[in-house]
């Protein structure tokens, strides 16, 4: 599909063919991402690691980050962080058994507070300290994102940019970045002053820690990245989290295979205690996650590429300079690929199915190639920790004793999410039972 927005010509990616044509077999010509207004200014100019154009310093970056800080050693190292986070939803959850539960609130505390504590460490950052920076930093980020998801007059068009002066956009746009650089001056300049004094090492050390060991990025390229991080826990993490518990609650056949999967993982003496230990046993919850993922990709669209140079796509002439968006919603609903079913969520369809994330291209929530999210490996851990922990602990029912389904309305921004916040009633299974009588 060929578009014009405004004055920028834009390709969209439609089915798995066209998709693996941009980020497979042509991969280099689609390397590259657009320079955007709001990305240069929250991003330091660099684009951080998702929104770089290609090049030098996107491929120094990610070297960094794939080396360094999400190897599968690091990921498994971080198994404590996500396990006391689970923990601590669960015993937030409980705390309002029986009455409603605002889950939304507490699966965004969730992802950020894990991403938070591995990117700072446990600081006042990194957790929910009486300082209240954690609380601050999900606050600033919040407006970040919104930001960041929207298209300002002049992007499109840019001898209109003075509409985003009148509308008041420019002036949020510049407060907004400088609270930010305010919080992530200071996150650096504690990581730097405890460095001095010698309390980190390579194997204690958080993000921003080996970020400051790499001599390849300078401080404006380590707050882009910190950015990239925070914005992976929410969309990568919170949204799927979310969507999951929404279509489990609308399908109560699947929430009760997926329940008898993961407790009997567990078994009537472990506490309750669900452990990244259980989840190599747990293919029904693996496909739980990629269906959620396949229906309710966190970015509906990719984030944009652009043309390095003339090439063609699908038999098609696209000229250098042209934006290319992956519809990774489409192709996931694909009838073409997924059949007569393809709208509906039926997570078996993944048992026995050898998916290999970013290797095929009719299933993209994380996107592929030399531009794929590098963090996949991470992300699905978390999440699949989190959903077991979740449904393990508790029974789910909507508010008011009201039947299913929810209300599947979606707030578009960066992310797409849930319009409403998913409110539900949980009430505590007890693992003592073996045949379900607590």
């Amino acid at each position: 599909m060929h578009l014009r927005l405004g004055c920028v010509p834009t390709v969209v990616a439609c089915s798995a063919a066209a998709a693996a044509e941009a980020m497979r077999t042509r991969d280099l010509d689609f390397a590259s991402r657009p320079r955007l207004l709001m990305v240069d200014r929250f991003y330091y100019g660099t684009g951080g690691i998702g929104f770089a154009p290609y090049g030098e310093h996107c491929r120094q970056a990610r070297r960094v980050c794939v080396t360094h800080m999400l190897n599968a050693r690091r990921v498994a190292s971080l198994g404590r962080v996500r396990a006391q986070e689970a923990a601590a939803l669960v015993d937030r959850v409980r705390r309002h058994a029986g009455a409603v539960v605002n889950l939304s609130d507490n699966l965004i505390v969730y992802s950020n507070t894990v991403i938070s504590r591995c990117t700072f460490g446990d600081t006042d950052y990194g957790v929910e300290g009486g300082g209240g920076g954690g609380a601050r930093l999900r606050k600033v980020f919040a407006e970040i994102e919104e930001l960041l998801g929207t298209v300002p007059m002049g992007e499109t068009v840019p001898w209109l940019r003075w509409v985003d002066v009148v509308t008041g956009l420019e002036k949020k746009t510049r407060r907004v970045f400088e609270e930010m650089d305010g919080l992530l001056e200071r996150v650096i300049a504690d990581h730097r002053e405890r460095r001095r004094a010698g309390a980190a090492t390579e194997e204690e050390g958080d993000f921003v820690d080996l970020m400051l060991d790499a001599e390849e990025l300078d401080t404006g390229s380590i707050k882009g990245i910190i950015l990239d991080m925070l914005a992976a826990a929410t969309d990568s993490t919170f949204t799927l989290l979310e969507w999951a518990m929404a279509e489990l609650i609308n399908h109560p056949h699947e929430m009760r295979k997926l329940q008898d999967e993961v407790r009997a993982a567990v078994g009537p003496g472990a506490g309750a205690v669900v452990t990244e230990e259980h989840l190599p046993r747990l293919p029904y919850l693996k496909a739980v996650v990629k269906e959620a993922l396949r229906l309710h990709p966190p970015t509906p669209l990719l984030l944009p590429r652009e043309t390095l140079e003339d090439t063609r796509l699908l038999g098609y002439d696209v000229p250098a300079g042209t934006r290319v968006l992956i519809h990774a919603w489409a192709i996931g609903r694909d009838p073409a690929t997924w059949g007569s079913r393809a709208e509906e969520f039926a997570p078996e369809r993944f048992l026995g199915y050898d998916l290999k994330m970013g290797q095929d291209f009719a299933f993209l929530p994380f996107g592929a190639g030399r531009r794929g999210c590098p963090g996949v490996g991470f992300a699905m851990m978390s999440n699949e920790l989190a959903l077991a922990s979740l449904v393990c602990n508790f029974d789910w029912e909507l508010t008011g004793g009201r039947m299913p389904p929810v209300d599947m309305s979606e707030l578009h921004g960066l992310s797409v999410r849930l319009k409403a916040p998913l409110l539900l009633v949980a009430k505590p299974w007890s693992s003592v039972s073996v045949d379900g009588v607590e």
